[in-house]
């Protein structure tokens, strides 16, 4: 979606924050990129319980922009979980609030 599309749809700040997230995402080399787990504005995670392998990043409270990995099978660590810094291509999922 370009940037006014977005406007349109998610409102003036949330699709300005939406554009800044992806521009965001799509200037790192993997997801590792974006830090530490719930660091920085981003505050990228992974999602837990039914939405295990699906991962977050902040918009405006409360809600989030949600993706996974595009990979088949998606790289774990040795000592289990995803590993972040073999994440290069996600699917974006679309915009929610994950708290309701």
């Amino acid at each position: 979606m370009k940037k006014k599309e977005l406007i349109r749809k998610y409102g003036e700040r949330s699709g300005k924050l939406i554009q800044l997230r992806l521009v965001q995402i799509q200037a790192t080399q993997s997801l590792a990129d974006l830090g530490p787990p719930y660091s920085g504005p981003a505050r990228c995670h992974e999602l837990k319980g039914n939405r295990a392998g699906t991962f977050s990043v902040d918009l405006e409270h409360p809600y989030r922009l949600l993706f996974y990995p595009n990979h088949d099978p998606v790289p774990t660590r040795e000592e289990g979980g995803i590993d972040w810094s073999q994440i290069t291509t996600i699917e974006i999922i679309g915009v929610e609030n994950t708290h309701d």
